[in-house]
């Protein structure tokens, strides 16, 4: 009998991977327990599985940079339509690029190309993306003719103005996170959202229009401290960092000075997949670790993973084996129970 080992430091050893059949979730499983990325990426799902279990938290979800021209959006969607993340705070490009996606498509292109031959074709590239730039602009035309059914000078949350803008979208049967997030109840924000192609129709609608459309984003932060005062937990998903990240960060600051909890209501689970690095002193890099120093995410090692991969590897690798543990309950049994959020989408 091996003789159990009194340091400290030494307490789990690292398990070797074998090569043999197995499901996705058991890999992640079996990675959770070996070193590096491959430690985080299967912590990853372990933490993301007991957020979901768990009946006291709501899941805020940060969703940084271009995923939706990349194949990932409809991932967000399953996401949504399984109430395993309760608010979406995004940019505007995932939420307008998603768009141009089930309307027009985007193709397989390469990053070794002559890039004013696109522009003489009307292609836009996204590193190895192609999209047609004439139906891209297509899609800023439908944001304008949206911005053009909104009330003048109202001040909207950006949270009202993608509520508005999915049930416009689902009345027109287009298939988008923000249609999915009005027929799911999930509250939407894009705290910078004009940094996109809203950006564009807005200024279009109200030159051209005489439009005058308000998003205004103080309101946004007072909806989302609401939320996090209404919330017993809360739990976060980041992939990327930037905007969405410090915003939801924000809400466990302003929380705590309003509940006087003096600086002691973190996010109680916290994941990021990012590939930036903390050392050059930027948000979307910062650790979790970091974090604690200012009282915004759980002090606990077992709730909290910082993944530095590439999303779009990642991202799909951990969804389908966080679905596979839940269908391990049997099919259609599991149900997450989304909060109750009639107060805030007044319909």
């Amino acid at each position: 009998m091996a003789k159990k080992n009194s340091n400290k430091y030494l307490k789990e050893r690292v398990k070797d991977i074998e090569v043999n059949k197995k499901s996705i979730s058991n890999l992640m499983d079996e990675m959770a327990d070996t070193g590096f990325q491959g430690r985080k990426i299967g912590e990853a799902v372990r933490i993301w599985e007991r957020m979901v279990r768990d009946k006291n938290v709501t899941i805020f979800m940060g969703l940084a940079g271009s995923m939706s021209t990349t194949g990932q959006w409809r991932l967000i969607k399953w996401l949504m339509e399984n109430h395993f993340i309760d608010v979406l705070v995004s940019t505007g490009a995932n939420i307008s690029e998603d768009i141009q996606d089930s309307l027009y498509g985007y193709y397989k292109g390469h990053w070794l190309v002559d890039d004013a031959d696109l522009l003489k074709h009307n292609i836009f590239r996204y590193y190895d993306v192609f999209t047609d730039g004439l139906k891209y602009r297509k899609m800023t035309e439908l944001i304008r003719a949206f911005l053009n059914t909104l009330k003048d000078g109202y001040p909207y949350s950006s949270r009202e103005f993608c509520q508005e803008f999915g049930k416009f979208q689902l009345r027109k049967n287009i298939d988008s996170l923000l249609s999915t997030a009005y027929r799911k109840n999930i509250p939407v924000y894009s705290p910078a959202i004009m940094d996109s192609e809203y950006g564009i129709a807005a200024v279009i609608a109200r030159r051209w229009d005489k439009k005058n459309v308000v998003v205004d984003q103080m309101k946004d932060f007072d909806e989302l401290a609401k939320i996090g005062e209404k919330s017993k937990k809360t739990g976060v998903i980041y992939i990327g960092g930037g905007v969405p990240k410090d915003t939801i960060q924000l809400i466990t600051a302003i929380v705590s000075i309003l509940k006087g909890e003096k600086l002691e209501f973190p996010h109680s689970y916290a994941i990021q997949i990012t590939t930036d690095s903390p050392q050059w002193g930027g948000l979307s890099g910062c650790t979790f670790e970091e974090a604690v120093s200012w009282g915004k995410i759980t002090k606990k090692d077992n709730d909290k993973a910082v993944c530095y991969c590439d999303a779009t590897i990642a991202l799909p690798i951990i969804l389908n084996a966080l679905n596979e543990k839940i269908q391990k309950d049997g099919a259609g049994k599991f149900k997450r129970k989304a909060p109750d959020f009639s107060w805030l989408l007044k319909r």
